[in-house]
C-alpha cells in the first residue's frame, strides 16, 4: 500500500485535530485524553516545520502568537453591536413580555416563545468570517467601533479557525463572549503567584486583560474560551428563522453555544428557568451575572426594532446584587465636569462583587438625608457587575456613638469657590466655572474618552499633571503639546510622549457626532449627538439653531434643547470650539439622505396604543418620513391629532380633556396612504 503524501498527511492531521477541538470545546465529550492529544500536535507541527511553505492559515498550529503590536487598530462596525436593557425584578421581565406583547399587537392569552441562555461575565466579540475562514475579530468597544484583536483571537483554541461543514453564508459575523473558566482563573493565578506578579482578581478581570494584550504570544498561555450568542453582518446566505436554531446552526460549524440555552414558552417558564438556574449558578465551571432573554421568532425581532442603543426583542434578568457590610470612614466631595460637588463614601475596605471596594458613591445631600448616612457608621455596600459601588443602607443596629454628620462644604475643595445648591436641584455646584481646576480636568478626560475624541495615551492621571502644571488650560491647549513638553513628564518617555502626540494628531480627524459629544454639554449623550449631526448636518446649524428647532430633533426635549442653546451661546464656549477648529480638528462632511415629499411638515401627531396593520415604531417612523413631529408620550394643546389604537389608556383621556382631535387607525392609514 502506498505511502500517503506530505498533503495527505498535513489534511489528515488537522482533521483529526479540529475534530478533538470540535468535541471538546463545542460538545464538551473530549473523546481522546490530552496527552494523546498533544502527540497528535506535536507530530503536525514537526512536519509543518519540515515543509513551512504548506502551513495553511487555518492549521491548528497557528495559534501561537506573532511579533507584538504597538498599538490596536480600530474596526468600524457594519451592524452595530449594541447593548441590553436589564430586568432586576420578576416585575421589570413582566413589563418587558407586555411590552413585547403590545408592540406585536398580540393577545395577552397568546404565549410568547423566547430564547434563553446564561449571561457569562466576560468580554464581547465580533469574529468575521469569510467562506467560512475567520479573517478578523475585534472588541465591542463603543458598539459603533472596536479594537481589533484578530491575532490574540486566533490563540484561542475554542474559536475555529475555519468553520465545519459547509452551507455558511459568503460573510458571517459571529457574535459572542469570550471569558475565563472558573478552573483556567484559579490555575494562571497561581502561576501569576509562583511568578511574583500581581493575580487577577476575577476571571472577566482576566479575560479583558489577556486579549488587550498587544504581545499575542501571552494571550496564547491564557486559559480562554468563547460562547457564540448571536451574528451582525450577513451576507450572501440563509440562517434559520428562530434564533435557538440558529446557536445550533452555529453549533454544527464548530463554534462553542452554551449547554444551558433554552427555548421557552411564555413568561412563567422563563421565571422558573431563572430560579433553576439561579440555583445551578455557584455549580458551573464559569461566571455568569443573569439570564437574557430573546424573542426567539427573528421576524418578530425585526418588527420588534432598536431603541437607540439595545433591541427591543432582549433584556437581561440579572442576577441579585452582591453586596457586603463595611464602615464607612469618611466623605470626600469630588467636583465633576458639569461642576456638580458630589459625596463618595470612603471605606473601610471590603470585598465585594468580585473586587476590593474602598469607595463608593453617595450620589447627593439628598440620598445621605434619605439614608440618614452618618461618619463612623456601619453601611451595606452594594456592587453589580461593573456598576459604580453605591451605599445602599446604614445598618442602624450597629450604629456607634461617636458618629458625625455630613456637611456639605461651602466652598469647593479643588478651587475655593462658593458651592451652591438650588432648592429645586438634588445636586450642589461649583461656581467656579472653567477657572476651575477639577472642572477642566473632567471635561478633558471626557474630551479624550474612548467614544469622545479617542485620544490614546492621556489617561487621567496624565491629564491631572497636565493641568497641575499649567501645561493645559483649556481644551485646545491638548494640540499645543509637543514632545519636549511631555517627555519626562508622570514618567512618560520619548517613545510614550511621540505616541501620545501621535494619538492627539490622529484624534484630528473626527465625526460631528463625536466631536459634539465630546464638548460634554449636559444632557447630550452619545445617541442625542448623532440624532443632532443627522438632522442639521453641520456644526454650523446646530450653533445657529433656537430651542425651538432643537426640539425637531429626536431625543432632543425642551431640557435638553435648553442646556444645548445655553451651551452654545455661552462665549467661552464658542471660544473653545472655535480654538480645536482651529487646531485643525475636522470631520468628514455629512450628505443629506434623499428627501421625499414632506406634505405633513409642521404637523404634530401624538400616537398611542396597538396597531393591527404595523407597529407602532413603523407607524411613528412613516409619519416623520412625511415631515410630521411624532411624539409617543402624552399630547399636548399643541397636538393636531392623537392617534388612538388598542389600549390607549390615559393619553386618550389627556387629549379629550384638551380638546384635541383624536384619529383611529382608519385615519392613520388613510393619511399615509393619501396620494401625496
Amino acid at each position: 500500500m502506498p505511502q500517503p503524501t506530505v498533503e495527505q498527511q498535513l489534511a489528515t492531521l488537522r482533521r483529526e485535530i479540529d475534530e478533538h477541538n470540535f468535541r471538546y470545546y463545542a460538545e464538551d465529550a473530549p473523546s481522546i485524553p490530552d496527552a494523546d492529544y498533544d502527540r497528535l500536535f506535536q507530530r503536525l507541527l514537526r512536519l509543518e516545520e519540515q515543509y513551512p511553505e504548506r502551513v495553511t492559515p487555518s492549521s491548528p498550529t497557528q495559534r501561537v502568537g506573532a511579533a507584538p503590536l504597538l498599538t490596536f487598530a480600530q474596526v468600524q462596525h457594519a451592524v452595530p453591536m449594541l447593548s441590553l436593557g436589564n430586568a432586576f425584578s420578576d416585575q421589570d421581565l413582566a413589563d418587558f413580555d407586555r411590552r413585547i406583547h403590545d408592540r406585536l399587537s398580540l393577545p395577552d392569552t397568546q404565549l410568547i416563545e423566547y430564547g434563553a441562555e446564561p449571561k457569562l461575565d466576560g468580554i464581547a466579540v465580533s469574529l468575521m468570517y469569510e467562506d467560512g475562514l475567520l479573517v478578523r475579530s475585534a472588541t465591542r468597544g463603543d458598539g459603533e467601533t472596536g479594537e481589533d484583536i484578530s491575532l490574540n483571537v486566533r490563540t484561542i483554541d475554542a474559536i475555529p479557525l475555519q468553520l465545519r461543514g459547509d452551507g455558511w453564508p459568503r460573510r458571517l459575523e459571529v457574535r459572542g463572549e469570550i471569558f475565563m473558566p472558573k478552573a483556567g482563573f484559579e490555575a494562571l493565578n497561581r502561576r501569576m503567584h509562583e511568578a511574583g506578579a500581581k493575580p487577577f482578581v476575577n476571571p472577566r478581570n482576566a479575560a479583558g486583560g489577556s486579549l488587550r494584550q498587544l504581545d499575542s504570544a501571552v494571550t496564547a498561555t491564557r486559559p480562554l474560551s468563547f460562547c457564540a450568542y448571536g451574528f451582525g453582518l450577513l451576507e450572501q446566505g440563509e440562517l434559520p428563522g428562530k434564533h435557538t436554531e440558529l446557536l445550533k446552526q452555529f453549533n454544527t460549524w464548530g463554534l462553542p453555544i452554551n449547554p444551558e440555552m433554552r427555548c421557552l414558552e411564555g413568561l412563567d417558564a422563563c421565571l422558573a428557568y431563572y430560579q433553576q438556574l439561579a440555583e445551578k449558578r455557584d455549580q458551573l465551571g464559569y461566571d455568569i451575572d443573569g439570564i437574557v432573554f430573546k424573542v426567539n421568532q427573528r421576524e418578530q425581532q425585526r418588527q420588534l426594532g432598536f431603541v437607540a442603543r439595545a433591541p427591543r426583542w432582549a433584556i437581561a434578568r440579572k442576577f441579585p446584587a452582591q453586596e457586603a457590610t463595611t464602615q464607612l470612614l469618611g466623605v470626600d466631595f469630588q467636583v465633576g465636569r458639569t461642576g456638580a460637588v458630589t459625596p463618595v463614601a470612603r471605606l473601610d475596605p471590603v470585598f465585594v462583587g468580585g473586587v476590593t471596594v474602598s469607595n463608593a458613591t453617595l450620589h447627593n445631600m439628598d440620598e445621605i438625608e434619605r439614608l440618614d448616612v452618618r461618619i463612623r457608621d456601619w453601611v451595606q455596600v452594594c456592587r453589580a457587575g461593573d456598576v459604580i459601588p453605591k451605599v445602599v443602607r446604614v445598618v442602624l443596629e450597629k450604629r456607634p456613638a461617636d458618629t458625625l454628620p455630613v456637611v456639605l462644604p461651602e466652598h469647593c475643595p479643588e478651587c475655593g469657590a462658593q458651592v451652591e445648591r438650588s432648592e429645586d436641584q438634588a445636586a450642589a455646584r461649583c461656581s467656579g466655572g472653567i477657572s476651575c481646576s477639577a472642572q477642566r480636568k473632567q471635561a478633558i478626560k471626557h474630551y479624550a474618552s474612548r467614544k469622545a475624541m479617542d485620544i490614546d495615551g492621556l489617561g487621567d492621571k496624565f491629564v491631572d499633571l497636565l493641568v497641575d502644571k499649567g501645561l493645559v488650560a483649556q481644551l485646545a491647549d491638548l494640540y499645543c503639546l509637543d514632545r519636549c513638553r511631555v517627555a519626562g513628564l508622570g514618567g512618560k518617555g520619548d517613545k510614550s510622549a511621540d505616541n501620545l502626540i501621535e494619538g492627539l494628531q490622529q484624534s484630528k480627524q473626527t465625526t460631528l457626532a463625536r466631536f459634539l459629544y465630546s464638548l460634554g454639554i449636559r444632557e447630550v449623550g452619545e445617541a442625542t449627538a448623532a440624532s443632532l449631526a443627522k438632522h442639521f448636518l453641520s456644526l454650523d446649524a446646530i450653533q445657529h439653531a433656537d430651542a425651538e428647532a432643537l426640539q425637531q430633533v429626536p431625543d432632543v426635549g425642551p431640557v435638553v434643547a435648553h442646556h444645548l442653546a445655553l451651551f452654545l451661546r455661552q462665549p467661552h464656549n464658542i471660544e473653545t470650539i472655535d480654538a480645536l477648529l482651529a487646531a485643525g480638528v475636522h470631520w468628514p462632511a455629512i450628505e443629506a439622505a434623499a428627501q421625499q415629499p414632506q406634505p405633513l411638515a409642521g404637523q404634530s401627531y401624538a400616537i398611542t396604543g396597538s396597531f393591527t396593520a404595523m407597529a407602532r415604531p413603523e407607524a411613528k417612523a412613516r409619519l416623520e418620513a412625511l415631515g410630521a413631529k411624532v411624539t409617543t408620550g402624552a399630547p399636548s394643546s399643541k397636538t393636531d391629532a392623537l392617534i388612538a389604537g388598542a389600549k390607549a389608556g390615559s393619553k386618550l383621556a389627556k387629549a379629550e380633556a384638551l380638546g384635541v382631535a383624536v384619529w383611529d387607525e382608519a385615519r392613520l392609514l388613510q393619511l399615509l396612504e393619501q396620494d401625496v
